[in-house]
């Protein structure tokens, strides 16, 4: 793999990732995007520990601005594209009840959990056939991929508790999306798979979840480098179990 973008890095998921991923891949090109650089201590502490990494300003509300930032992240891929691209980024209205739940809340949750990724994707989709097309290896994300960070609460067949209608609903039309473009960029090579990270202990977990950080990082990264082209299309927990949709 020669380069990867990750949203949402700083803090949580988003900064582990990264962190792993600087660390595991020392000639990549790494670009980690987040909305305030300037309040991301850890993510800039990081950025200044290793030459690889690169720090990316996006607001993912604001749309507009994707195309200008898709500029600057060909600058760092050049003309070898982009492998990887990790749509981690998210929000959350925490547990809410048929009887509580509040329109914003749910426009809000898709506008970062569904239509940021589909249309950030598709700007970024001519660096990802570019590197598609530059690496004729086998499919996977040293070729080109695409990974939603999606949830098991995005899960249908899996939902056994009702409520978090925003985050559930924005989930699972992520989910729908990431079928739809397995389906649309099979011709390109390019992989597209739903990860959920497990229940992490951060800020949209909470304390009482049973996993680190590092655990499900370092969980993902290895089942994202153990999947093919029989893979594209489908959802996986960051341990490589399959989830049903």
């Amino acid at each position: 793999m020669q380069s990867a973008l990750v949203t949402g890095c700083n803090r949580g998921l988003g900064l582990g990732l990264v962190s792993a991923l600087v660390r595991k891949y020392p000639r990549a090109t790494l670009l980690a995007a987040c909305r305030k650089p300037q309040d991301a201590p850890e993510l800039q502490e990081l950025s200044g520990k290793f030459e690889n990494l690169h720090i990316v300003k996006l607001d993912l509300s604001d749309i507009d601005s994707y195309k200008s930032v898709v500029e600057e992240i060909s600058n760092y891929t050049k003309e070898n594209g982009l492998n990887l691209l990790i749509n981690n980024a998210g929000v959350t209205s925490k547990f809410t009840t048929l009887n509580y739940v509040k329109s914003q809340q749910l426009i809000d949750n898709f506008m970062i959990n569904t239509v940021a990724p589909i249309l950030l994707t598709k700007q970024l989709l001519p660096l990802l056939k570019l590197a598609s097309q530059k690496n004729p290896s086998s499919i996977g994300i040293n070729r080109a991929a695409i990974v939603n960070m999606s949830s098991i609460l995005g899960s249908i067949a899996l939902n056994d508790n009702g409520g978090f209608y925003p985050y559930r609903c924005s989930k699972t039309a992520l989910n729908a999306a990431t079928r739809s473009m397995s389906i649309d960029l099979k011709k390109d090579n390019i992989m597209v798979v739903s990860l959920h990270p497990g229940w992490v202990k951060t800020d949209m977990g909470g304390a009482n979840a049973p996993l680190d950080i590092e655990t499900s990082t370092q969980g993902m990264i290895k089942t994202l480098e153990s999947l093919n082209e029989t893979s594209t299309g489908r959802f996986y927990q960051y341990d490589g179990e399959e989830l049903a949709w």
